[in-house]
């Protein structure tokens, strides 16, 4: 506790336990002439001398020893209090609200909340399902999800899952009726599942690599959605292609149910990024679910080999 959060009473106090600087310097670990002088600008401000010096000894005035059998016990039910965090710090609670789109939810966090809450029965989360870019500060949410490269500057953006790749798919119904699309010109003989932005109103554009370059193509089809499960089910039911990540999808693909096509041209990321403002007081309750969701979604070195 710092010495300015209680305008040298804390100095005071333990001056007086000690009978002198030094030993309550070491206390404290301060030095004993920042002691002093805290103590010094007490006096001031108070108008009274609270100790006699010499330089052998230090005493409590008359008037001294009045104020700290006040202002003693409310010091200690201060310090016991700020002690009492420590509960806190070693068990976090409260309600933590995270923020994240729907395919973060269902194929990176849903695996991972039963575990987490299982282990931190003292927090509670509410997840607020959000495929726009919501200002995680205007809605009061502890942090969001997104792509590293789509995190606002002034936030702190941590690592929280492996690396992916984008996923163009379709269903074995779909492709019986359409040839496969070889180059990202063929998209335009197919019918894409469209996503329109909630926060622009724009429909998305695909994003994808070409002769090293990142392009961009605006796709035309038959069904447009603001969901991005919606997407993969359209893609399930046969409806075109939908452009997704392979995490969301990889499911169905080692099943059949989908196929992947124009991987050659499909980004890599290296993964989503949990955000939240600042570096400075972070909840622990934040802490803990960060630490407990790196670990366990950290990429496995041994599968990657």
């Amino acid at each position: 506790m710092r010495l300015t959060q209680l305008d040298g009473l804390l100095a005071f106090v333990t001056v007086a336990k000690h009978r002198g600087f030094t030993a309550a310097g070491q206390e404290l670990e301060l030095s004993p002439a920042a002691l002093s002088q805290a103590v010094r600008a007490l006096e001031e401000r108070m108008g009274v001398r609270l100790f006699n010096r010499t330089t052998r000894s230090v005493s409590l005035t008359e008037a001294g020893a009045a104020y700290l059998e006040r202002v003693g016990p409310a010091v200690a039910d201060l310090l016991d209090a700020s002690e009492s965090l420590a509960h806190f710090r070693d068990r976090p609670s409260g309600l933590l609200r995270l923020n994240t789109s729907r395919v973060v939810a269902a194929s990176l966090l849903r695996g991972l909340l039963p575990d987490f809450l299982a282990a931190h029965p003292e927090i509670e989360v509410e997840m607020h399902i959000d495929d726009g870019f919501t200002d995680i500060v205007a809605e009061g949410f502890d942090a969001g999800f997104r792509l590293g490269d789509s995190v606002e500057k002034d936030m702190v953006a941590v690592p929280f899952g492996p690396p992916m790749q984008v996923a163009v798919v379709g269903s074995p119904a779909y492709f019986a009726r359409r040839k496969a699309p070889a180059t990202l010109a063929d998209l335009r003989e197919h019918d894409c599942i469209r996503f329109r932005i909630a926060s622009s109103g724009q429909f998305f554009r695909w994003e994808f690599v070409e002769h090293g370059q990142p392009v961009e193509h605006s796709v035309r089809g038959p069904f447009a959605c603001n969901d991005s499960l919606m997407m993969m089910e359209a893609a399930l039911d046969g409806l075109g292609l939908a452009y997704t990540f392979d995490m969301a999808v990889s499911e169905h693909v080692a099943a059949g149910r989908l196929v992947r096509v124009l991987q050659v041209y499909c980004p890599s990321y290296p993964g989503i990024y949990i955000y939240y403002p600042g570096r400075r007081q972070l909840p622990p309750k934040l802490r803990r679910f960060i630490d407990f969701g790196t670990a366990r979604l950290r990429p496995n070195p041994r599968a990657e080999s």
